[in-house]
This record gives structure tokens, C-alpha cells and sequence, in this order.
């Protein structure tokens, strides 16, 4: 059998040699010919061979793609969760706690319902896209989105849907009804991020005038800075707010939990390149600069300031630098990385001042100062340091950087009026549906939320 399929094999190869050495033709031309067509043949299945290749799994970027996609959902949970549990009053963590959690839950259903069609399928327009994803009625096992599991694809980008609304929970914590926490989250990813995601990264129109958004920018820190802000001024301020706020009840909890949000950052950005390959090892480098640069501008403005570094600040000052580097994480080198996460440091913490100080806005944990600010600054500074390759810029999408610079704009102003009109017309709309206010009654927030609400609280001492 072994000497019947080695002839086999051979068969088509003596056949040729045996055309080749009687000649079906005389002219030697003709030959030629001949043996060019037989080149064409063998080159096109080879062609063939590599186009399907390409189009199979890729076990290294799935493996990758699902570690990301695990560091991505640390991020919120607990990562984000404890961050901003730290950062509250004892009375009201876990209230923090609860509402991360049950958003994660939610936005995971509404991504499966509707989102993942809606953000991410091919549209009839440029500004939402198709149904024909509702429940994910077409996904199968075999489905491949490039060399990965589309099923991979969809939970990653599903992580993105968690965290996003779960930002805004920094700008409303300890004074906001647990019923309108889930239904201004269910509400806004329908009105604001599924939309937005689909401008952006679904083929949209900011897609087709050549945005650059490597990992969330505008799609993520825009969206939830520009809606916190609006949310915190509708909502009023805190009891005691400026004068009279007690300070953190766990900063190192704080400090835990900003810790995760680093580690988890790795998966957000690095994770974006959808592949184990150059772009997402280049990501995580200038993430991880970007990241350590602003922490220590942070600390040296403020101990110059208040004339004491504190933990709250610096790991403050991380959580800027990584919003910034966000958008342009694919686009920058390790110069750039730094000049952003410097810039993010300076700009965010004064934002952060200007905001409570100058603007009067409660927004209780600094979501528009940090994320918002931030992740627009990045897209912008994405346009030069993205261009100027002496500073390891990777290349943009345009001509130029001015170019580019007006379409980064376009794109975080276009983000900025659906967050802020969104957000206001919720917010009226849900009003009426929870007693005329989507705040808890002033003898709740004395108390607490964790008790008031949840009837549980996060510390019993015996």
C-alpha cells in the first residue's frame, strides 16, 4: 500500500516530465507558453493555499485576544469598583460596589440584545449599524472575525460596553437612586455608546473621514466624561459639598484598585490591535510609559502645591495618563508616550480644580477632569505625535497633521453634543418614572446608600 501511494503521489509529476521530454509542440515558443501557463497554475493555487491561511484561526492572537478580553472586564470588575469604592464614605462603598457590578451585568445583556449589531454589523447608514445581529442570531462556533473567533471578538468588545457606563458611576456616587443608576446605564448605551462605537470603529462616518480612535478616546473616555459632567450639574451637589467633604475612607483600597485598572489597561489597549503582533506590543510599552510619567507629574504638582505627595494623588495622576494615551496607543512611539502622559498631568489636574472650583460641578470623583479630559486630549495630541516620526510617531491616516487634527476635533465635538443631549433628555425622560427625582431623599443620604438602599454595610466591627 505504502509503494502504491508514493506512485500516486508521483503520477502527476512523471506526466509532466514525460510531456516535457517528447514536446507537444515543436515550436520552442510555444513550449514556453505552455510552461508559463503551468507557472500560472501552480502560483495561483499557491495564491489560493495563502488566502486561506489567512482567513483560518490563529490560535497565538485568539489566546491573546481571550487574555485580553479577561484584563479588560478586570478592569471594571474589581478594578474600577474598588477604585471608586476607596474613594467614598464608608456608608455608601458598597453602594459603589453594587452599582459597577449590576451595570456589568446589564451592558453584557444589552451588547448580546442589541449592541454588538448596533455598534459593530454593517448599517443601511453611516450612523448606526444593522440588525442583523440581535441575540447574535447568526453567531456560530465556526464564525471567524479575521484570524480569531468572532465569539471572541464579541466579548471583547462587550468589555468595552461594561466599563464605558460604569465610568460615569464617579460622578453621581452617594446621592443617586439605585433604580435610576439602571435605567440611565440601559438608556445611554442605547442613545450614546452603541452610536458613538459605530462612528468610530463600526465604519461609520468619523470612520470614513479617517478618525483615529486606537482604544477608546472618543468612543469611551469622550462619551462618559462629557455625560458625567452633565449628569453631576442635573443631579446637584453632595451634603457639605465643597467645604465640608470628608476625605476618602480607603485610599488604600484606592490605591488597589488603580493598581488593577494599570495591570487591566494592558488588555484595553494592547488588546485593540486585535492580534499578538507588533502594534499591540508597541501599545503596551507606550501604555505602561504614558501611565508612569503622569503618576509622578501628578505627585511632584501637587506635594509643589500642597506640600505633601499623597497616594490618592499620584495613582490619580495614573488613571489620567492612561485615559490619554488611550486613543493614540497605536499611533505613538515611547517619546511620545511621554510627552503625553506629562501633558495628562498637568492639564487633568487642574481640569480637576476648574470643574468643582470654577464650574461648581459636584462631579464627585473626577470622571470629566480625568477620563474625559483626558481622553480627549489624547485624540488630539494623536494628530502631531502621531505624524512626526522623529518622536517615534507610527504614521496617521491623512496628509497632514492639520488634516487630521480637524477630524479628531469633529469627531470629540460630535461625541460631546450626543453625550451631553443624551444624558439631559434621560434624565427627564426617567425623572417622572422615580418619583419626580432621580436622587435619594436627604434622610437617605445622611444615612448612607449601603444601608438606605442595599440594607447591607461594607464594615461591621464586634
Amino acid at each position: 500500500m505504502n509503494i502504491i501511494s508514493h506512485l500516486r503521489n508521483l503520477l502527476p509529476l512523471m506526466i509532466l516530465l514525460s510531456m516535457s521530454s517528447f514536446g507537444f509542440s515543436q515550436n520552442p515558443d510555444q513550449n514556453q507558453s505552455s510552461f508559463a501557463e503551468t507557472d500560472l497554475v501552480i502560483t495561483t493555487e499557491t495564491l489560493e493555499d495563502s488566502s486561506a491561511k489567512e482567513t483560518s484561526l490563529d490560535s497565538g492572537n485568539t489566546a491573546w485576544m481571550i487574555t485580553a478580553t479577561a484584563l479588560v472586564l478586570f478592569m471594571t470588575l474589581p478594578g474600577l469598583a474598588l477604585f471608586y469604592g476607596g474613594l467614598v464614605q464608608s456608608k455608601n462603598v458598597l453602594s459603589v460596589l453594587m452599582q459597577c457590578f449590576a451595570i456589568a451585568c446589564l451592558a453584557s445583556l444589552l451588547w448580546v440584545v442589541c449592541g454588538y449589531s448596533l455598534s459593530l454589523t454593517p448599517g443601511e447608514n453611516e450612523w448606526i449599524g444593522g440588525t442583523s445581529a440581535f441575540f447574535l442570531e447568526s453567531l456560530s462556533m465556526e464564525n471567524l472575525n479575521g484570524d480569531i473567533p468572532e465569539s471572541v471578538w464579541v466579548i471583547f468588545q462587550m468589555t468595552f460596553a461594561i466599563i464605558t457606563p460604569g465610568l460615569i458611576v464617579g460622578a453621581f456616587v452617594e446621592r443617586i437612586k439605585f433604580s435610576a443608576v439602571l435605567l440611565f446605564s440601559g438608556l445611554w448605551l442605547l442613545a450614546v455608546y452603541f452610536p458613538v462605537c459605530y462612528w468610530v470603529w463600526g465604519g461609520g462616518w468619523l470612520a470614513e473621514k479617517g478618525v483615529i480612535d486606537f482604544a477608546g478616546g472618543i468612543v469611551v473616555h469622550a462619551t462618559a466624561g462629557a455625560s458625567a459632567l452633565t449628569l453631576a450639574w442635573m443631579l446637584g451637589r453632595r451634603q457639605g459639598f465643597p467645604k465640608s467633604l470628608r476625605p476618602p475612607h480607603n485610599p488604600g483600597m484606592v490605591m488597589i484598585g488603580a493598581s488593577m485598572l494599570w495591570v487591566g489597561w494592558f488588555g484595553f489597549n494592547a488588546g485593540s490591535a486585535a492580534a499578538a503582533n507588533e502594534s499591540a506590543g508597541m501599545a503596551m510599552l507606550v501604555t505602561h510609559i504614558s501611565a508612569a510619567t503622569a503618576s509622578l507629574v501628578w505627585m511632584f504638582i501637587e506635594w509643589k502645591k500642597t506640600g505633601k505627595p499623597g497616594l490618592v494623588g499620584i495613582v490619580t495622576g495614573t488613571i489620567a495618563g492612561l485615559a490619554t494615551i488611550t486613543p493614540a496607543s497605536g499611533s505613538v512611539g515611547p517619546m511620545g508616550a511621554i510627552i503625553i502622559g506629562a501633558s495628562a498631568a498637568i492639564v487633568c489636574y487642574f481640569a480637576c480644580g476648574f470643574v468643582k472650583e470654577k464650574l461648581g460641578v459636584d462631579d464627585s470623583l473626577d470622571v470629566a477632569a480625568v477620563h474625559g479630559v483626558g481622553g480627549i486630549l489624547g485624540t488630539l495630541m494623536v494628530a502631531y505625535l502621531g505624524w512626526n516620526t522623529d518622536l517615534g510617531g507610527l504614521g496617521i491616516s491623512l496628509d497632514s497633521w492639520q488634516d487630521q487634527l480637524i477630524v479628531q476635533a469633529q469627531g470629540c465635538v460630535a461625541a460631546i453634543v450626543l453625550s451631553v443631549v443624551a444624558t439631559y433628555l434621560i434624565v427627564k425622560i426617567i425623572s417622572p418614572l422615580l418619583g419626580g427625582s432621580i436622587r435619594v431623599s436627604e434622610e437617605d443620604e445622611t444615612k448612607g446608600l449601603d444601608q438606605a438602599l442595599h440594607g447591607e454595610n461594607a464594615y461591621t466591627l464586634h
